[in-house]
């Protein structure tokens, strides 16, 4: 019996759990759009720009740890897509795309819209498949999910001649591939308790490889078992309970220089599911480049980031996760000294995430808002932030557990915030989900706000609305101090904008009671936006401007 190819890519979508595909129509998929409205298990959600559909099936996987579907047409809406596919990359995010192409008798000539996506993709897909035999459908779209969720997580690109998706295959799709991840030798596993046994002062530095509940068990039980200390990586303090004795801070753009420095005291690093890129390692400085000043233990499902920038000693290809579920079946290797590295640590940590206000007289100190936030946000809340400034006030005064999930781009790309908190706020509608974002990154995607109003999204929308680029800004002011240039912004007024989606709005301005305001969002039942006018001399939680420019 022949399928048609667009109802085969449906039935497969279906096989692998999806449940939402987020898109922008194209006519070079009409077949595969006509194809999903008979569908009663994946639900097509119609978003305003590709990059939202893209961020949106980025926050969904890292949400569920599945991959993340999304669909765009060929040529612009494609290349839209491209920011999601490059984030997905960086952030070891299992997703895959679905691009409509030309049909196959114009490949070559330069038609409308016609992009090769192998070359276009190649770089920062795990793969790219083009489709030219009906019959490969199946099998394409299965491996297609296997190799986005095995090994290091990552995006695949689909490129779909409008023709074969009205074309009829005779093979049946076949059952999800299983998903592998290399397995630890128990010899690897002696390596580490044995240099776990000689270490005082070890600690582990976890990363983006620990998500999800399995990841933030094993590290958990690996922590108190051998009671080593854990630095969570750059937008990943959700992997480890910052509340525990044992929680050693979150490393990331503007960690103080009297963090790294405790930091830095350890007699043993072992990093796990973390690639040890710059911003994780202080710009190549904990571990030091190329020869770190203490032993190095690297843990991570893919031989390429080991050894590649530091002399490791002991580099294991394994899925990080099982690893320490090894270990923390082993005799344990705690000590008094080890216990009282710990402590050190710990009150370093808890006076470090200690939120005091530096008082600003030109606008809401944002910090005041996110410890407001913190504090009545449900205790499971999934907590988004954007890229810049105001995601500082986040990573170090919100106390996150396991319990929570932390959305973020480790890319650095602007524009997640608002379609990751629609997305989140669709896939679990039984949790709050709330987005940190900045006046510039709303502008860029908060058109969205309209896709969580069509689909019965709540997501709560904080803006710090400062009236500048603060991340560049910062930059600016700290090696040209005094000369603004192109980083000043002029905003709409948010909360009339955000009335004409139907959101319900809040504003807080400088006088109000930040708690109450804070209190009253959270608890509205739809979707909120928030719109701080904050200050711009409090420009993050670890400077204000007037330190930068030396006043």
């Amino acid at each position: 019996m022949s399928t048609r190819v667009a109802d085969l890519i449906v039935r497969g979508l279906e096989a692998h759990g999806v449940n939402r595909i987020y898109c922008v129509p194209g006519e070079s998929y009409l077949a595969l759009l006509d194809a999903l409205h008979d569908s009663n298990a994946v639900e097509t959600i119609v978003c305003r720009h590709e990059s939202g559909a893209g961020f949106m099936a980025l926050a969904e996987a890292k949400l569920t740890g599945r991959p993340g579907v999304f669909a765009v047409t060929r040529g612009p809406g494609a290349t839209n897509g491209s920011i999601a596919i490059h984030v997905a990359e960086q952030d070891a995010v299992p997703m895959v795309m679905l691009v409509g192409q030309v049909s196959r008798d114009e490949r070559g000539r330069g038609a409308f819209q016609e992009i090769d996506y192998t070359q276009f993709f190649g770089s920062i897909a795990k793969a790219v498949f083009e489709v030219h035999d009906p019959d490969k459908m199946g099998e394409t779209l299965a491996r297609s999910f296997s190799i986005a969720a095995s090994g290091v997580p990552g995006p695949v690109v689909i490129s779909l001649p409008e023709d074969v998706l009205s074309e009829m295959s005779s093979r049946p799709m076949p059952q999800p591939y299983p998903v592998h991840r290399p397995a630890a030798a128990a010899a690897d596993a002696e390596k580490v308790l044995k240099l776990l046994a000689k270490s005082e002062r070890p600690l582990v530095m976890a990363g983006a490889m620990m998500r999800g509940k399995r990841g933030a068990a094993a590290l958990n039980a690996f922590a108190e078992r051998h009671g080593v200390p854990v630095v969570a990586c750059w937008k990943h303090q959700d992997v480890f309970d910052n509340t525990s004795p044992l929680y050693a801070g979150h490393v990331g753009f503007g960690t103080p220089p009297a963090h790294k420095k405790m930091l830095s005291q350890a007699d043993l690093i072992v990093a796990v599911g973390t690639r040890l890129g710059d911003i994780a390692t202080q710009n190549y400085s904990l571990p030091k480049l190329p020869e770190p000043e203490q032993p190095l233990v690297h843990i991570y499902p893919d031989t390429t980031p080991i050894g590649s920038v530091f002399r490791t000693d002991l580099g294991i290809v394994a899925d990080p996760a099982e690893l320490l579920e090894t270990l923390t079946a082993a005799d344990t290797t705690d000590s008094e000294a080890r216990r009282g590295w710990a402590g050190e640590l710990k009150n370093f940590i808890d006076e470090f995430m200690t939120f005091t206000s530096p008082e600003p007289e030109d606008g809401v100190d944002f910090g005041c808002v996110v410890e407001a936030l913190a504090r009545h946000a449900s205790e499971d809340a999934i907590v988004i932030t954007d890229a810049g400034n105001m995601s500082s006030w986040v990573h170090r005064h919100w106390r996150m557990t396991p319990r929570n999930t932390m959305i973020g781009g480790v890319a650095g790309a602007m524009g997640l915030g608002v379609p990751g908190a629609v997305a989140a706020s669709l896939a679990s509608p039984d949790r709050m989900a709330i987005v940190v974002v900045g006046d510039g990154g709303t502008l860029m995607t908060g058109q969205e706000i309209a896709t969580a109003m069509q689909y019965g999204g709540k997501p709560k929308i904080v803006i710090s609305n400062n009236g500048t680029y603060g991340t560049i800004r910062t930059h600016q002011e700290k090696y040209f101090p005094k000369r603004v240039s192109g980083t000043e912004l002029t905003n709409p007024d948010f909360t009339a904008w955000a009335k004409a989606f139907g959101a319900h709005t809040v504003t807080i301005n400088m006088g109000d009671d930040v708690d109450d305001k804070v209190r009253d969002a959270l608890a509205h039942d739809g979707a909120c936006v928030i719109d701080v006018h904050s200050s711009t001399e409090a420009l993050s939680a670890f400077t204000t401007l007037s330190k930068l420019r030396g006043d």
